[in-house]
């Protein structure tokens, strides 16, 4: 009797654990054309790993998404897999716990091999482990109509300097009476106030680091004013709509209205314009955009290199708290693969993080994109640190005052560096 009750609780031990390997993996995906993109790759990544896979649908703008999933993670719930929009929630969702080291198994992985140096790089987080799963890139500059500048004879050339940028979008507001010139800003665009506005700037500015050698966050700079008034100085000449960035979702408006119509003539952008703001995958897409459409880097404060900014775009990670953590793990090594990137690239218009992708006849396919790739090796990025996403949400507020009118550059950058001083201590500010 005691033998068989041995072999009983054997059989049902072997059944628990058979059932806890079989567990489903949740992804969190959100915004119809990232889900769609998911949803494509799933058979694939289910039949590779012989894991189920549910992808659950979370709310659709950043500022909504994050604020659900750490509700969920605080409380030790949540999806396994999941991503975040820029390196700077990244840092401080690593920093809380709720993220899964995963750097042997990245840099052991296939993908690791075929990836961009800079998506390399681009992996590591500050404390020196890998927490994501790079899959695709976001590279952005500025995007204008080159054929509306061009019948308005307004010169299409690479601008020298962010005085030469703004002293283009005054002449083209002259000669065409139109908005000529838009970088997110304000409390309501949430993380793209930093992530496609004032980061593009700051790697270009005089001093283009925000953060110390100590972890501290270098606000009182040279470059950090500079931004300020460039901020202000499209304010003041009116060269953007202010109202449709008040509102609640002031991406709208003026990215996949105005633009389209030519009520817009100069904007701050990605990869992903090409396909989803205003190519295949748009609601409002822009004929011929390829060719209507044109790209400049984002010039030097005072003149000379230009580049593109580049980061991590919405990588994927396991969560601490995954049901199934080396299921999870194994699920998110094969979301490295080629299949992936091509169908967000697709979807969304991101670029691949595998340099091998562009093989892809998929991929040959997006030749918006495949214009793109060899810009991303001389881009630049932002160095983050634990405290980021505050430093970001500062930036929100202080270009919202100068959109209110309420400040100054100097008064702006004022309210980014109280903010830091009492969210996170006076003593994270130098």
């Amino acid at each position: 009797m005691k033998l068989k009750l041995i072999v009983s609780g054997l059989a049902l031990a072997a059944a628990m654990g058979q059932s806890a390997m079989a567990e489903t993996v949740r992804i969190a995906e959100h915004r119809q054309a990232r889900i769609d993109a998911m949803n494509a790759v799933v058979p694939a990544l289910q039949e590779a790993t012989g894991v189920d896979i549910e992808v659950v649908e979370y709310p659709g703008p950043d500022r909504e998404y994050i604020t659900k999933l750490l509700t969920e993670l605080s409380a030790g719930t949540g999806p396994d897999i999941f991503s975040l929009p820029s390196s700077g929630e990244i840092v401080d969702f690593a920093s809380a716990g709720y993220l899964t080291d995963v750097t042997d198994m990245v840099k052991g992985s296939e993908a690791w091999s075929q990836m961009y140096d800079i998506a390399k790089d681009l992996s590591v987080n500050p404390d020196g482990n890998i927490y994501i799963m790079p899959v695709t890139l976001a590279m952005q500059q500025f995007y204008y109509r080159k054929d509306l500048l061009e019948e308005a004879g307004v010169s299409t050339e690479q601008p020298e300097s962010w005085q030469d940028l703004l002293d283009r979008a005054i002449e083209a507001k002259e000669k065409t009476g139109k908005y000529s010139l838009l970088m997110p800003m304000g409390v309501t665009w949430g993380g793209g106030s930093y992530i496609e506005s004032f980061r593009l700037l700051i790697a270009q500015s005089s001093t283009p680091e925000l953060v110390n050698e100590d972890g501290t966050f270098n606000l009182t700079s040279d470059g950090v004013r500079e931004v300020f008034e460039f901020y202000q100085s499209m304010v003041d000449n009116e060269l953007l709509p202010v109202d449709p960035l008040l509102g609640p979702d002031p991406w709208v408006i003026p990215k996949y209205e105005m633009f389209p119509d030519g009520e817009l003539l100069i904007t701050t952008c990605g990869s992903w314009c090409y396909i989803f703001d205003w190519g295949s995958q748009s609601k409002t897409p822009i004929p011929d955009v390829e060719n209507v459409v044109g790209t400049w880097q984002v010039p030097h404060v005072n003149g000379g290199d230009t580049h593109v900014l580049v980061g991590v775009n919405h990588p994927w990670m396991v969560s601490s708290a995954a049901v199934d953590r080396d299921a999870a793990v194994k699920v998110l090594e094969a979301m490295g693969g080629i299949a992936t990137e091509v169908s967000y690239a697709q979807k969304s218009g991101n670029l691949p993080a595998r340099k091998d992708a562009i093989d892809s006849p998929e991929f040959q396919e997006l030749t918006p994109l495949v214009g793109l790739l060899d810009q991303l090796e001389d881009g630049v990025s932002v160095e983050t640190a634990p405290g980021f996403s505050t430093v970001m949400e500062g930036i929100g507020r202080g270009t919202e005052a100068i959109l209110l009118g309420n400040a100054d550059a100097a008064g702006a950058q004022q309210i980014l560096i109280d903010y830091v001083k009492n969210t996170l201590g006076d003593d994270m500010v130098k």
